[in-house]
């Protein structure tokens, strides 16, 4: 693993926030942290545009950047904060995902529902309306860093963390096809939610914990 391999990374799973509406336009950020410096996207440019030489390199601990040329994004210190809070993590994706944002206008909590929910993220828990772009948005996520791997950001988005960018990605892809699948139940009925008992017994299976490993993994 090199800084070069992370940077292609990057470029792949960037790609994919766009090619699946994660986000539309220049929205959105993700990082990936080597060796004491983070990679994050640069400030204005759609993810799908950036090119593997555009991430900005930042030194996690002091915060200054250690390459010349583009601005990172606006959201550095979030980023910033969170590898400096949890040295488990090791990416983090934050996307516009629209079930999200529309599960974030009209509820908080979002519930255990499903195998793969249960299995690949988890806990998901929520932060309330804060300024974008801000140390008041970086703190209040940090807040929330070491509760839970994905966090809702009320009226505006979803950060997910994980030990690589696959498995922070997936967490991603999960997270909105939850929200999606708990709006259209609520729209007929209140759904059906797993147990505390039920959920256990997910994250007991072999194979669950197997596809977790795969998760863990680079490529």
């Amino acid at each position: 693993m090199s800084s070069t391999d992370i940077r292609n990374e990057l470029c792949k799973y960037a790609r994919k926030t766009v090619t699946n509406k994660l986000v539309v336009g220049p929205g959105g950020n993700i990082s990936a942290k080597f060796e004491g410096k983070m990679y994050l996207s640069p400030s204005g440019f759609a993810l799908d545009e950036v090119e593997p030489h555009q991430w900005v390199e930042v030194d996690i601990e002091t915060g200054e950047i250690t390459d010349i040329g583009l601005r990172p994004s606006s959201e550095v210190l979030m980023h910033l904060y969170a590898y400096r809070a949890n040295p488990d993590i090791g990416a983090i994706v934050h996307t516009h995902p629209p079930y999200c944002i529309a599960f974030t206008l009209v509820e908080q909590e979002l519930p255990i529902m499903f195998p793969d929910q249960a299995a690949l993220v988890g806990k998901t828990v929520y932060v309330p309306y804060v300024l974008p772009t801000t140390d008041k948005l970086a703190d209040a996520y940090v807040a929330k860093v070491n509760e839970a791997s994905s966090v809702l950001l009320g009226n505006h988005g979803l950060v997910t963390s994980g030990r690589n960018l696959r498995e922070a990605y997936y967490r991603t892809e999960v997270v909105e096809e939850s929200t999606k699948i708990y709006l259209i139940a609520k729209a007929i009925r209140e759904p059906k939610v797993l147990t505390k008992e039920e959920f256990e017994e997910i994250a007991s299976l072999e194979s669950e914990a197997y596809r977790i490993e795969l998760l863990q993994k680079m490529k």
